[in-house]
């Protein structure tokens, strides 16, 4: 794997690639020494242009967890607050060595622009860029789906006959736009729910169903429903009357997420807006998987830089790597 910048792009083979290396990461996590040796001498670094805490951390622990040595780089604080462009930032990472940049920035297609610039050698991750895609979050929604509904037995599965819900800012939503690309290409039926204002305008393009009443789609019985955060510092316009009036219509609350099947899963990217798009009821019951999404991402994230900078090398190598 050369870069990992979007899932439109991720063909249903690598993506049960990426997923199926997860699980052998998520395995040696359950050990006493967490630490594999398999990225030793290789040096990482977490190119973030935006504000983020839980993306660059797990990013992080990845990386360190194989052994990569890790430099943070922020925005803030830096040359690029002075002014200083993409292009020279990233010719400063090639001469201090980087294998890997993971960038996070608020333009949509600036890690593109990094990875094909030949500006730098290294592998590009893309950690979220403006309102096009946040790779790395839907493929560890999809292993938490793929973990939740087949257990032990979900490794080399797909998600064929699942019906995922995603409810709320989708205009905003770079998780959105990831998740319908891999979910649809693993075999979900995927619905997309949102007040109309909220709602892109290309979305007749996309594989989805689209809804704009919840109680209709918590009645289609979805097995996962996917909150996403309301993304207050990016809207520039009035896109509902109230909050209040957002989370009556658009919000998880307990009587709704009574109305769920017994065995559907309540799924969020985080940072959560409690008592918005989704209530304390919903956050922390036994379906919610907010905090096994968070410990996957540090699997998948292995994966997706073992595969990026270990090159084309057997997947029980992994494990191995580990006696």
């Amino acid at each position: 794997m050369r870069h990992l910048l979007d899932t439109r792009t991720l063909a249903r083979a690598e993506a049960l690639r990426i997923l199926d290396v997860a699980e052998d990461m998520r395995d040696t996590q359950s050990r006493e020494v967490k630490k594999l040796p398999t990225l030793r001498g290789k040096t990482v670094v977490n190119l973030f242009f935006e504000d983020s805490t839980r993306t660059r951390i797990s990013f992080e622990a990845a990386a360190k967890r194989l052994s990569a040595d890790v430099i943070n780089f922020s925005a803030k604080g830096s040359s690029v607050s002075k002014g200083e462009s993409l292009q020279d930032t990233a010719q400063t990472l090639q001469a201090m060595g980087a294998d890997a940049v993971v960038i996070r920035h608020g333009a949509s297609g600036a890690p593109h622009t990094l990875a094909t610039s030949g500006w730098i050698s290294a592998g590009v991750l893309n950690a979220g860029d403006g309102t096009h895609e946040h790779p790395t979050q839907a493929l560890l929604d999809a292993f938490t789906i793929r973990k939740r509904f087949f257990g032990d037995d979900s490794r080399g599965r797909d998600l064929a006959g699942l019906r995922v819900t995603i409810v709320g800012d989708v205009l905003h939503s770079r998780v959105a736009r990831s998740n319908v690309w891999l979910l649809t290409t693993l075999g979900a039926d995927v619905t997309l729910v949102a007040p109309p204002t909220l709602v892109p305008q290309d979305v007749s393009a996309w594989p989805v169903t689209v809804r704009y009443d919840l109680d209709e789609a918590i009645a289609a019985a979805p097995d996962a429903v996917m909150m996403l955060r309301i993304q207050l510092e990016r809207m520039n316009a009035a896109y509902f009357p109230t909050e209040r009036e957002y989370s009556r219509r658009w919000g998880l609350d307990a009587a709704r997420l009574t109305a769920l099947p017994a065995d559907s899963i309540v799924m969020h990217p985080g940072p959560m807006n409690r008592g918005l798009e989704i209530s304390a009821d919903a956050a922390d019951s036994p379906r919610s998987t907010v905090l096994e999404q968070v410990a996957n991402g540090v699997s998948v994230r292995m994966a997706a830089l073992y595969l990026l900078l270990a090159g084309e090398r057997d997947t029980t190598n992994a494990r191995e790597d580990g006696r």
